[in-house]
């Protein structure tokens, strides 16, 4: 499937979970966006934004990973932190009282364990391997 990723399973695992993520969350968010269905919840708006956008960068860190470019750690780790940021944020918005449905803290948190799974594999691999994830 990614011929030339690395041979390490670990790594070709991520590159894969990495892309079917991104396509399904520019399908989710981008389906909403544009109108052509409902959340069935009330929906944050800039979380919204923020998942479709990040759903671009998903593919593009399955490419990077299955490239082995020196970038998809750093995109990885990138993205794990962006996703608990957002997560923290929309933990304390329902705390204080904020309208978060359910969906959105389940999604969220998923995304997050995702990608800080994908970050601490490609660390580990890199550490493991330091040649793996060094080309540009």
């Amino acid at each position: 499937m990614f011929p030339s990723c690395p041979h390490s399973i670990p790594l070709r695992i991520s590159a894969l979970v990495a892309a079917i993520f991104g396509i399904l969350t520019l399908i989710a968010g981008g389906r909403i966006l544009l109108g052509l269905g409902e959340a069935g919840y009330s929906v944050v708006q800039p979380v919204l934004l923020f998942n479709t956008i990040m759903g671009a960068l998903y593919l593009l860190t399955a490419v990077f990973i299955a490239r082995s470019s020196q970038w998809a750690r750093s995109l990885a780790i990138f993205i794990a932190a962006a996703n608990v940021v957002v997560l923290l944020a929309i933990v304390v918005m329902r705390a204080t009282g904020g309208t978060v449905a359910n969906e959105t803290m389940g999604a969220m948190t998923l995304r997050s364990v995702v990608w800080l799974t994908i970050a601490a594999v490609l660390v580990r691999e890199y550490r493991r391997r330091p040649g793996v994830l060094g080309q540009a």
